[in-house]
Protein backbone atom coordinates (compact mmCIF):
# COMPACT_ATOMS: atom_id res chain seq x y z
CA UNK A 1 0.00 0.00 0.00
CA UNK A 2 2.59 2.38 0.70
CA UNK A 3 4.61 1.96 -2.30
CA UNK A 4 1.48 2.65 -4.41
CA UNK A 5 0.48 5.85 -2.31
CA UNK A 6 3.90 7.27 -2.55
CA UNK A 7 3.79 6.23 -6.00
CA UNK A 8 0.88 8.93 -6.85
CA UNK A 9 1.63 10.77 -4.00
CA UNK A 10 3.23 13.20 -6.55
CA UNK A 11 0.70 13.03 -9.11
CA UNK A 12 -2.08 14.58 -6.95
CA UNK A 13 0.01 17.00 -5.26
CA UNK A 14 0.87 18.65 -8.41
CA UNK A 15 -2.61 18.56 -8.80
CA UNK A 16 -2.60 20.59 -5.31
CA UNK A 17 -0.03 23.02 -5.95
CA UNK A 18 -1.81 24.00 -8.89
CA UNK A 19 -4.67 24.72 -7.06
CA UNK A 20 -3.05 26.55 -4.78
CA UNK A 21 -0.61 28.90 -7.27
CA UNK A 22 -4.57 29.35 -8.48
CA UNK A 23 -6.11 30.21 -5.66
CA UNK A 24 -2.66 32.65 -4.28
CA UNK A 25 -3.05 34.52 -7.85
CA UNK A 26 0.87 33.38 -7.89
CA UNK A 27 0.16 33.28 -11.59
CA UNK A 28 -2.60 35.48 -13.70
CA UNK A 29 -5.77 33.01 -14.22
CA UNK A 30 -5.06 34.15 -18.48
CA UNK A 31 -1.51 31.88 -17.61
CA UNK A 32 -4.18 28.29 -17.43
CA UNK A 33 -6.12 27.91 -20.61
CA UNK A 34 -3.16 28.12 -23.08
CA UNK A 35 -1.18 26.30 -20.75
CA UNK A 36 -3.50 23.46 -20.93
CA UNK A 37 -3.97 24.07 -24.75
CA UNK A 38 -0.58 23.42 -24.93
CA UNK A 39 -0.39 20.33 -22.85
CA UNK A 40 -3.19 19.00 -24.92
CA UNK A 41 -1.82 19.51 -29.02
CA UNK A 42 1.62 19.50 -27.78
CA UNK A 43 3.22 17.84 -24.51
CA UNK A 44 1.12 14.74 -24.21
CA UNK A 45 1.09 13.71 -28.06
CA UNK A 46 4.62 14.03 -28.07
CA UNK A 47 5.35 11.23 -25.03
CA UNK A 48 2.59 8.81 -26.54
CA UNK A 49 4.10 9.02 -29.82
CA UNK A 50 7.49 8.25 -28.11
CA UNK A 51 6.51 6.04 -26.10
CA UNK A 52 4.54 4.50 -28.42
CA UNK A 53 7.09 4.24 -31.17
CA UNK A 54 9.67 2.35 -28.84
CA UNK A 55 7.41 -0.11 -26.78
CA UNK A 56 6.77 -3.85 -27.43
CA UNK A 57 3.32 -4.13 -28.57
CA UNK A 58 3.58 -7.60 -29.64
CA UNK A 59 2.91 -8.91 -26.21
CA UNK A 60 -0.36 -7.18 -25.45
CA UNK A 61 -3.49 -8.83 -25.70
CA UNK A 62 -5.03 -6.11 -27.51
CA UNK A 63 -8.97 -8.06 -27.92
CA UNK A 64 -9.24 -9.20 -24.47
CA UNK A 65 -7.93 -5.77 -23.04
CA UNK A 66 -10.22 -3.69 -25.87
CA UNK A 67 -13.11 -6.29 -24.51
CA UNK A 68 -12.57 -5.49 -20.88
CA UNK A 69 -12.86 -2.07 -20.86
CA UNK A 70 -15.65 -1.93 -22.92
CA UNK A 71 -17.79 -4.09 -21.19
CA UNK A 72 -17.49 -1.37 -17.82
CA UNK A 73 -18.36 1.36 -20.67
CA UNK A 74 -21.40 -0.61 -22.00
CA UNK A 75 -22.90 -1.65 -18.48
CA UNK A 76 -22.10 1.53 -16.66
CA UNK A 77 -24.16 3.70 -19.61
CA UNK A 78 -26.49 1.11 -19.39
CA UNK A 79 -27.20 1.57 -15.70
CA UNK A 80 -27.37 5.06 -16.22
CA UNK A 81 -30.14 5.71 -18.69
CA UNK A 82 -32.21 2.56 -17.50
CA UNK A 83 -31.62 4.64 -13.80
CA UNK A 84 -32.27 8.10 -15.40
CA UNK A 85 -36.33 8.24 -14.07
CA UNK A 86 -35.04 7.57 -10.62
CA UNK A 87 -32.13 9.87 -10.41
CA UNK A 88 -34.24 13.00 -9.76
CA UNK A 89 -32.42 15.13 -12.03
CA UNK A 90 -33.25 17.44 -15.05
CA UNK A 91 -32.39 16.37 -18.24
CA UNK A 92 -29.46 18.84 -19.02
CA UNK A 93 -28.16 17.24 -15.35
CA UNK A 94 -28.34 13.92 -16.22
CA UNK A 95 -26.26 14.45 -19.06
CA UNK A 96 -23.33 16.18 -16.83
CA UNK A 97 -23.82 12.50 -14.06
CA UNK A 98 -23.36 10.56 -17.66
CA UNK A 99 -20.59 12.12 -18.39
CA UNK A 100 -19.12 11.74 -15.54
CA UNK A 101 -19.59 8.41 -14.91
CA UNK A 102 -17.47 7.49 -18.07
CA UNK A 103 -14.91 10.28 -19.14
CA UNK A 104 -11.42 9.99 -18.04
CA UNK A 105 -9.17 12.66 -17.22
CA UNK A 106 -6.02 11.32 -19.30
CA UNK A 107 -3.61 13.89 -17.95
CA UNK A 108 -3.69 12.08 -14.29
CA UNK A 109 -3.84 8.57 -16.36
CA UNK A 110 -0.55 9.18 -17.66
CA UNK A 111 1.39 10.14 -14.76
CA UNK A 112 -0.53 7.42 -12.70
CA UNK A 113 0.68 5.26 -14.99
CA UNK A 114 4.51 6.24 -15.11
CA UNK A 115 4.60 6.38 -11.44
CA UNK A 116 3.17 2.98 -11.17
CA UNK A 117 4.00 1.07 -13.94
CA UNK A 118 6.85 3.00 -15.30
CA UNK A 119 7.10 2.48 -19.33
CA UNK A 120 5.37 -0.20 -19.83
CA UNK A 121 2.40 1.20 -18.19
CA UNK A 122 2.14 3.96 -20.36
CA UNK A 123 2.40 1.82 -23.21
CA UNK A 124 -0.58 0.32 -21.96
CA UNK A 125 -2.21 3.53 -21.35
CA UNK A 126 -1.70 4.40 -24.74
CA UNK A 127 -4.21 1.16 -26.25
CA UNK A 128 -6.55 2.19 -23.51
CA UNK A 129 -6.94 5.84 -24.53
CA UNK A 130 -7.59 4.57 -28.59
CA UNK A 131 -9.99 2.43 -26.46
CA UNK A 132 -11.91 4.23 -24.27
CA UNK A 133 -11.99 7.95 -25.76
CA UNK A 134 -13.18 7.73 -28.70
CA UNK A 135 -15.98 5.31 -27.34
CA UNK A 136 -16.96 7.80 -24.25
CA UNK A 137 -16.46 10.56 -26.85
CA UNK A 138 -19.74 8.63 -28.92
CA UNK A 139 -21.76 7.99 -25.96
CA UNK A 140 -21.58 11.57 -24.30
CA UNK A 141 -22.48 13.54 -27.97
CA UNK A 142 -25.18 11.26 -27.74
CA UNK A 143 -26.78 11.56 -24.73
CA UNK A 144 -26.14 15.32 -24.95
CA UNK A 145 -28.36 15.35 -28.10
CA UNK A 146 -31.20 13.55 -26.39
CA UNK A 147 -31.20 15.02 -23.26
CA UNK A 148 -29.47 18.32 -23.42
CA UNK A 149 -30.84 21.89 -24.33
CA UNK A 150 -32.20 22.16 -27.50
CA UNK A 151 -30.54 23.49 -30.33
CA UNK A 152 -27.00 22.56 -29.45
CA UNK A 153 -27.09 19.46 -31.14
CA UNK A 154 -24.19 18.57 -33.39
CA UNK A 155 -24.77 16.51 -36.19
CA UNK A 156 -22.85 12.79 -36.95
CA UNK A 157 -20.10 14.22 -38.86
CA UNK A 158 -19.51 16.82 -37.25
CA UNK A 159 -19.15 14.53 -33.53
CA UNK A 160 -16.87 12.05 -35.82
CA UNK A 161 -14.64 14.37 -36.49
CA UNK A 162 -14.06 15.59 -32.88
CA UNK A 163 -13.02 12.28 -32.36
CA UNK A 164 -10.23 12.03 -35.23
CA UNK A 165 -8.86 15.30 -34.29
CA UNK A 166 -8.35 14.33 -30.76
CA UNK A 167 -4.70 15.16 -30.19
CA UNK A 168 -4.16 11.87 -27.76
CA UNK A 169 -5.54 9.38 -29.98
CA UNK A 170 -3.82 11.30 -32.88
CA UNK A 171 -0.17 10.44 -30.66
CA UNK A 172 -0.96 7.13 -29.85
CA UNK A 173 -1.73 6.11 -33.40
CA UNK A 174 1.17 7.86 -35.38
CA UNK A 175 2.88 6.00 -32.72
CA UNK A 176 1.72 2.36 -33.11
CA UNK A 177 2.16 3.62 -37.16
CA UNK A 178 5.98 3.68 -36.25
CA UNK A 179 6.09 0.87 -34.27
CA UNK A 180 4.41 -1.23 -36.64
CA UNK A 181 6.38 0.11 -39.72
CA UNK A 182 9.40 -0.63 -37.47
CA UNK A 183 10.67 2.50 -38.05
CA UNK A 184 12.99 4.60 -35.74
CA UNK A 185 12.55 7.97 -34.88
CA UNK A 186 14.70 10.34 -36.37
CA UNK A 187 17.92 11.07 -34.08
CA UNK A 188 17.21 14.85 -33.73
CA UNK A 189 12.97 14.44 -33.54
CA UNK A 190 13.20 12.04 -30.88
CA UNK A 191 15.67 14.23 -28.45
CA UNK A 192 12.75 16.78 -29.44
CA UNK A 193 9.89 14.86 -28.58
CA UNK A 194 11.26 13.74 -25.43
CA UNK A 195 11.77 16.89 -24.29
CA UNK A 196 8.50 18.49 -25.20
CA UNK A 197 6.95 15.04 -22.95
CA UNK A 198 9.07 16.06 -19.99
CA UNK A 199 6.63 18.96 -19.44
CA UNK A 200 3.16 17.17 -20.17
CA UNK A 201 2.70 16.29 -16.73
CA UNK A 202 3.69 18.64 -14.06
CA UNK A 203 1.87 21.38 -16.36
CA UNK A 204 -1.11 19.28 -17.09
CA UNK A 205 -1.59 17.94 -13.79
CA UNK A 206 -1.16 21.58 -12.03
CA UNK A 207 -3.76 22.64 -15.03
CA UNK A 208 -6.21 20.28 -13.45
CA UNK A 209 -5.67 21.33 -10.18
CA UNK A 210 -6.23 25.31 -11.47
CA UNK A 211 -9.65 24.21 -12.48
CA UNK A 212 -10.86 22.68 -9.26
CA UNK A 213 -13.85 24.05 -8.13
CA UNK A 214 -15.00 23.56 -4.93
CA UNK A 215 -18.37 26.11 -4.64
CA UNK A 216 -19.63 24.05 -7.49
CA UNK A 217 -19.71 20.74 -5.49
CA UNK A 218 -21.75 22.14 -2.38
CA UNK A 219 -24.55 23.21 -5.17
CA UNK A 220 -25.21 19.61 -6.00
CA UNK A 221 -24.02 17.11 -3.44
CA UNK A 222 -26.58 14.43 -3.72
CA UNK A 223 -25.65 14.06 -7.76
CA UNK A 224 -22.73 14.71 -7.32
CA UNK A 225 -22.01 11.82 -4.59
CA UNK A 226 -23.55 8.93 -7.16
CA UNK A 227 -21.73 10.15 -10.10
CA UNK A 228 -18.42 9.76 -8.09
CA UNK A 229 -19.60 6.21 -6.50
CA UNK A 230 -20.40 5.24 -9.91
CA UNK A 231 -17.29 6.66 -11.51
CA UNK A 232 -14.67 5.33 -8.22
CA UNK A 233 -16.24 2.57 -7.25
CA UNK A 234 -18.25 1.05 -9.84
CA UNK A 235 -16.42 1.36 -13.30
CA UNK A 236 -13.17 -0.16 -11.32
CA UNK A 237 -15.17 -3.19 -10.02
CA UNK A 238 -16.61 -3.67 -13.48
CA UNK A 239 -13.89 -3.79 -15.26
CA UNK A 240 -11.59 -5.84 -12.53
CA UNK A 241 -14.22 -8.67 -13.40
CA UNK A 242 -14.31 -7.95 -17.04
CA UNK A 243 -10.33 -8.52 -16.75
CA UNK A 244 -10.64 -11.24 -14.36
CA UNK A 245 -12.60 -13.15 -16.83
CA UNK A 246 -10.43 -12.22 -19.78
CA UNK A 247 -7.67 -13.78 -17.82
CA UNK A 248 -5.40 -10.73 -18.41
CA UNK A 249 -2.37 -10.33 -16.86
CA UNK A 250 -1.48 -8.40 -13.59
CA UNK A 251 0.16 -5.13 -14.74
CA UNK A 252 -2.19 -5.15 -18.01
CA UNK A 253 -5.19 -5.31 -15.24
CA UNK A 254 -3.63 -2.80 -13.27
CA UNK A 255 -3.73 -0.09 -15.57
CA UNK A 256 -7.28 -1.07 -17.02
CA UNK A 257 -8.28 -0.38 -13.83
CA UNK A 258 -6.52 2.26 -12.89
CA UNK A 259 -7.59 3.82 -16.15
CA UNK A 260 -11.20 2.74 -15.19
CA UNK A 261 -10.73 4.93 -11.60
CA UNK A 262 -9.61 8.09 -12.96
CA UNK A 263 -11.55 11.43 -12.19
CA UNK A 264 -13.35 12.94 -14.86
CA UNK A 265 -11.70 14.91 -17.45
CA UNK A 266 -12.02 18.95 -17.90
CA UNK A 267 -12.73 18.46 -21.45
CA UNK A 268 -16.47 17.44 -19.81
CA UNK A 269 -16.49 21.25 -18.80
CA UNK A 270 -16.63 22.42 -21.96
CA UNK A 271 -18.68 19.81 -23.94
CA UNK A 272 -21.25 20.58 -21.32
CA UNK A 273 -21.08 24.37 -22.11
CA UNK A 274 -21.43 24.05 -25.85
CA UNK A 275 -23.88 21.60 -25.89
CA UNK A 276 -26.36 22.03 -23.42
CA UNK A 277 -25.65 19.70 -20.14
CA UNK A 278 -25.44 21.63 -16.62
CA UNK A 279 -22.10 23.38 -16.64
CA UNK A 280 -22.30 23.85 -12.79
CA UNK A 281 -22.57 20.14 -12.22
CA UNK A 282 -19.92 19.09 -14.26
CA UNK A 283 -17.53 21.35 -12.65
CA UNK A 284 -18.77 20.16 -9.41
CA UNK A 285 -18.29 16.41 -10.58
CA UNK A 286 -14.69 17.05 -12.03
CA UNK A 287 -13.59 18.56 -8.84
CA UNK A 288 -15.47 15.87 -6.66
CA UNK A 289 -13.87 13.02 -8.64
CA UNK A 290 -10.84 14.53 -8.62
CA UNK A 291 -10.13 14.63 -4.88
CA UNK A 292 -11.97 11.66 -3.97
CA UNK A 293 -9.52 9.58 -6.16
CA UNK A 294 -6.58 10.89 -4.15
CA UNK A 295 -7.56 7.88 -2.50
CA UNK A 296 -9.80 5.81 -4.63
CA UNK A 297 -7.04 5.52 -6.96
CA UNK A 298 -4.27 3.90 -4.10
CA UNK A 299 -7.11 1.45 -3.02
CA UNK A 300 -7.88 0.16 -6.26
CA UNK A 301 -4.46 -0.51 -7.32
CA UNK A 302 -3.96 -2.20 -3.34
CA UNK A 303 -6.81 -4.38 -4.02
CA UNK A 304 -5.65 -5.85 -7.39
CA UNK A 305 -2.23 -7.28 -4.74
Amino acid sequence: MLEIVLALAPVFLLILIGYAFRQLRWVPDAFWPPAERMTYLVFFPSLLVLNTARADLSEIDLLPLALSLLAGLFIVAGGMLLLRPRLGATDPSFTSMFQGCMRPNTYVGIAAAVAVFSDTGLTLLAVCIVIWVPTVNVFSVIVLARFGAAGRRPGWGRTLMLVAQNPLIIGCVIGAALNAGQIDVPPVLDSLLEILGRAALPVGLMAVGAGLDLGAVLSSVRLVTITVAVKLVAMPILTFGACRIAGLDEITTGVAVMYATLPCSASSYVLARQLGGDAKLMAGIITATTLAAILAMPISMLALR
